[in-house]
């Protein structure tokens, strides 16, 4: 009896080990930052997804030119201490004669010279003092965790206040961000901010951390029942990153917020799908606009349509400055 008890024991052990081992592979690829000292061999899965959807795919030539001049400016080095005690990192860029800040938020696992390589010099040349973050567990930032937005908001609000701190000429305030950065600056807009932030940018956002698990599930690795997979998931990030899957959701930001947002989207997007930003500009209750570029791939819209793109960047701040 005792030894049918062990084994029973054994087997249920072994099952459960199985088990919660799936979600902590999953956890591990999309939530656990790699060790920065050992690069990652994660070729087949950049190879597979996420390569298409880069706007080095056909836009290499204007892509690396943004980022050669992102690295020729004199920028300066900028931190703030998160709420979790994380010291965060960012690149300050002034300008001569400026009419206002741009907090610019990348994406996941990107960078502000990356993300934002086409535009950047644009939003330079027409006035914007830019500050290019470096979202925790990325570039000069630390972290150990990504949280699909559920404590980047909170970044995104300390850093939108260490920017007011620093303005006086009371200038206004647009928080812009692409992909995961633009989630994060839609969920800070439901928490308070500087009075100076006038408006919000989201480019390719996506509306939750779930959903967006759930559509890398399926799309890129063909699962499509997967509710335990994220209830462990979330266990991982509660046990070890601190935070709640749930808490990485744009709904109730966007049924509080007040300040207008632009949306943009690409309508070929397959890594955040275009339905998110629908979903994201059909809740919110502040003054929107939404531009879909059609053929546009994931943060691929400036480099399809940079005439279209740039002009509604400089009709909304012309709307909002003052």
């Amino acid at each position: 009896m005792k030894n049918k008890v062990i084994r029973i024991t054994g087997a249920a052990t072994a099952a459960f080990g199985v088990f919660m081992a799936f979600g902590w592979s999953f956890f591990d690829l999309m939530i656990h930052c790699r060790d920065r000292s050992r690069p990652a061999n994660k070729k087949w899965f950049e190879l597979s997804h996420i390569k298409i959807n880069h706007p080095r795919n056909k836009f290499e030539k204007e892509y690396e030119e943004g980022k050669a001049w992102c690295r020729r400016q004199n920028m300066q080095d900028c931190y703030i201490r998160s709420r979790d005690g994380l010291l965060l990192h960012g690149f300050y860029l002034p300008a001569a004669k400026a009419e206002r800040y741009v907090l610019l938020c990348h994406g996941y696992k990107g960078s502000g010279f990356g993300d934002f390589a086409y535009t950047a010099k644009f939003l330079h040349e027409n006035g914007c003092r830019l500050l290019f973050i470096d979202q925790r567990c990325g570039g000069q930032s630390e972290g150990k965790y990504i949280t699909f937005g559920a404590k980047e908001q909170w970044d995104v609000q300390q850093w939108a206040y260490y920017i007011a701190k620093r303005n006086k000429e009371k200038l206004p305030v647009y928080l812009y961000g692409e992909s995961m950065g633009a989630a994060s600056v839609l969920m800070a807009s439901g928490h308070k901010l500087p009075k100076e932030v006038k408006g919000l940018i989201a480019d390719c956002g996506f509306r939750s951390m779930k959903g967006q698990l759930q559509d890398i599930a399926a799309g890129w690795f063909h699962l499509n029942r997967v509710d335990l997979l994220l209830l462990r998931v979330d266990l991982f990030c509660r046990l070890l990153g601190g935070f709640r899957m749930k808490d990485a959701d744009t709904t109730n930001a966007m049924k509080t917020n007040k300040r207008p947002v632009l949306f943009f989207h690409g309508g070929k997007d397959s890594y955040v799908r275009p339905e998110n930003t629908r979903y994201n500009y059909a809740l919110c209750r502040a003054s929107k606009e939404l531009v879909i570029i059609p053929e546009a791939r994931h943060r691929c819209s400036p480099y399809v349509e940079p005439e279209l793109y740039r002009r509604r960047l400089l009709e909304f701040f012309a709307k909002y400055d003052h």
